[in-house]
């Protein structure tokens, strides 16, 4: 029987990078030395080498003197290959915790248990801007992840090359893809991504022009770390997962399409119609109103005066009267005198 060597290398190889992180001998995630740094949520941690043989740990407050006081909260081990850090026991008590001694005193460090954070932005490498702020980004464009966390940190535990952080991508149509492909065709996983640094740069991972693959449309954004089980038993945004942001991948910008089709209508009908109507409609009737008015009263008033005038005019009748008597004496005159 012939064996195909090639094939089966690259089954091999393929086996290889889904192996969980610390199968390849390495010490697990979960394994706990002296003076690591545990997060609120993880559970089944082997914290046996931080013990030293101790069972009992304690934790001071932050005012009190460890030397001479008892511890202000103690919790007695039962089983240090699988320990919890509660939420509801330690979140109220971060910081160092102690191992004790049997006589209750602090035989030296244990652990410090650490509130996690997490935090993603979008960022266009091709323009180099921050898409998360505004939710979109030109098709074509390609895409870079930032990634803030306080998780780096679990590189502290021996073998672990950093925090296994989820990026979730999902497509308009509710698909979410395990890997991405830039613009020379190279994927890039997304899942369990391990992080050592913060801020942790992606460099440009996602090319939003193969409308093949990530067609137009509203994707949806975030990130998680479920690492120890810790977003399961602390399941808070901004923690152990980051909020979703939406992302726009489409060729032209809504914000500036919106914004110029809503000016010009707006400016032209609310101001010009209103300027023509108040000047030129107003006024012209008022006047023609007028000019009506005061042409009766005139003309009325001119017949009234002349028929008193003449009226008064005719008074000289008296004269008539006078020139007659003057006759009537005149002809007496003569009489008397014949």
């Amino acid at each position: 029987m012939m064996i195909n060597y090639g094939k089966t290398c690259r089954v091999l190889m393929l086996a290889l990078l889904v192996l969980p992180v610390g199968a390849l001998g390495a010490a697990p995630i979960s394994t706990i030395a002296q003076g690591n740094m545990v997060f609120l949520g993880e559970e089944g941690l082997d914290i046996t080498a931080a013990m030293g043989g101790d069972t009992r740990i304690g934790w001071w407050a932050s005012a009190a003197d460890i030397s001479t006081s008892a511890p202000s909260y103690s919790i007695q081990i039962a089983d240090p290959a699988a320990f919890f850090i509660s939420p509801t026991e330690f979140s109220g008590r971060l910081g160092p915790w102690y191992r004790l001694d049997s006589a209750g005193s602090a035989d030296g460090s244990a652990f410090t248990v650490t509130d996690p954070n997490l935090d993603i932005r979008v960022l266009d490498a091709t323009v180099g801007v921050d898409a998360t702020s505004n939710g979109w980004i030109t098709a074509g464009d390609e895409v870079e992840f930032k990634i803030s966390t306080n998780l780096y940190q679990m590189t502290q535990r021996a073998g672990v090359a950093g925090a296994p952080i989820t990026i979730k991508v999902q497509s308009p149509d509710g698909a979410i893809y395990s890997a991405l492909a830039n613009r020379n065709g190279a994927y890039t996983g997304i899942v369990e991504m391990p992080v050592s640094t913060s801020p942790h740069l992606t460099g440009a991972i996602w090319d939003t022009g193969r409308t093949d693959a990530y067609p137009f449309g509203t994707y949806r954004i975030w990130a998680e770390c479920n690492a120890n089980s810790m977003k399961d038993n602390y399941d808070m945004p901004g923690k152990t997962y980051t909020p979703q942001s939406s992302l726009l991948d489409q060729e032209r910008n809504p914000l500036i399409g919106v914004s110029t089709r809503t000016a010009a209508p707006t400016t032209a009908a609310t101001s010009l119609p209103t300027t023509v109507k108040t000047t030129a409609a107003t006024p012209v009737p008022t006047t023609v109103t007028t000019v009506p008015t005061t042409l009766p009263a005139t003309s009325q008033e001119t017949p009234t005066t002349i028929p008193a005038t003449a009226t008064k005019t005719k008074s000289p009748g008296f004269e008539a009267v006078l020139a007659g008597s003057a006759l009537l004496l005149a002809l007496a005159w003569s009489i008397r005198k014949d």
